[in-house]
């Protein structure tokens, strides 16, 4: 690895942890949002959040789900809620319910943003391994989050919520799971192909690679397939990916010489809890430093091959800066800022 590598991995495996403790709370803070505005319809009147009308049937049945339910919307607000099978894309999967008429009697207010978010740890996360039937992996796709009754729902003395299981991605966006979440691969992994756009010097949701990203993912690989005999040391990720990601990005650009594109090959690590959950599955992917090694640059444009062709498309350069010392090859690092850890 060169020294180059070892000085862009220390800044930015810290910029990672704060990446991936924002992107949870985003995801649950869009999740409770959601909730808010859990679907009236009709008139103007009982609009999206507010009203007095009535839940529309497909809502109220989404709303009422029991465990092991899935929900989806294409409405930023919900407002189309309904229940679907656990086979086809979804944003929520109903785990357990949980009735708070002892804590909050009638007339009540309704927690704060705080306190919804302790309940959701505190009453939802008891029931969540007897569901699930193992552990759900803390550095995992799929987070823990409730669905809690609107406000006219509170009012009415509603005091049902429904903890289940979402994914949001690191922007906040809920992300679709296919499957029931027993039985889905824990690990926070994207397909070849995606490209995770650039907030800041930090990374957000899946956007289309002719923007500009942070991240082009070019390959998805099985730890379990090397490492047999249990958790492998990170170290020992570390020097395998070494090998399969560059042999994986050579394969998906058709040989594109990274360095002169002033571009980095990255690569996820796995902690010990998220392999005894079993999530063994990590991303090799493509990125560009900022010239003074803060953070991410942007990138514009795909890097993979168009069959036939070699690997001298776009992008022209790690994000349009000038850089004079770029490195004859393209530097490694396991694990900046990963969006798929």
């Amino acid at each position: 690895m060169s020294p180059d590598a070892e000085r862009f991995r220390s800044p930015l495996q810290t910029l990672r942890t704060r990446l991936v403790m924002a992107g949870v709370f985003l995801g649950a803070l869009i999740a409770l949002a959601l909730s808010v505005t859990f679907s009236w319809s009709g008139s103007a009147e009982g609009g999206a959040g507010g009203g007095s009308g009535k839940l529309s049937p497909a809502a109220q049945e989404a709303f009422h789900s029991p465990p092991g339910s899935c929900l989806n919307w294409s409405n930023p607000d919900a407002g189309d809620a309904r229940k679907i099978d656990c086979a086809q894309p979804h944003l929520f999967e109903v785990s357990s319910i949980v009735d708070l008429g002892a804590e909050y009697p009638e007339g009540a207010p309704s927690p704060s943003t705080e306190q919804w978010q302790q309940i959701s740890q505190s009453k939802c996360s008891a029931a969540l391994k007897p569901y699930l039937g193992h552990e759900l992996d803390p550095y995992g796709k799929l987070t823990l989050n409730l669905l809690r009754p609107t406000a006219p729902q509170w009012a009415d003395g509603d005091r049902q919520l429904r903890c289940g299981l979402q994914w949001a991605g690191p922007g906040g966006k809920l992300q679709p799971t296919t499957g029931p979440a027993k039985s889905q691969n824990q690990s926070l992994v994207w397909e070849p192909g995606t490209c995770l756009a650039l907030l800041g010097k930090s990374v957000g949701d899946p956007i289309d690679c002719a923007k500009p990203h942070a991240y082009e993912i070019v390959a998805k690989l099985d730890l379990k397939t090397k490492f047999t005999d249990g958790y492998p040391s990170q170290d020992d990720q570390k020097a395998w990916l070494d090998t399969e990601c560059s042999n994986a990005v050579t394969e998906y650009t058709g040989g594109a010489d990274l360095g002169a594109k002033k571009l980095i090959l990255t690569w996820d690590v796995r902690e010990q809890e998220s392999w005894d959950a079993g999530s063994t599955q990590v991303n090799c992917k493509v990125a560009a430093k900022l010239p003074d090694g803060s953070g991410l640059d942007a990138i514009t444009g795909s890097l993979k091959a168009a069959p036939g062709t070699g690997g001298d498309g776009p992008p022209a350069d790690g994000g349009g800066r000038p850089n004079q010392s770029a490195p004859p090859s393209a530097p490694k690092t396991g694990s900046p800022t990963s969006a798929s850890r």
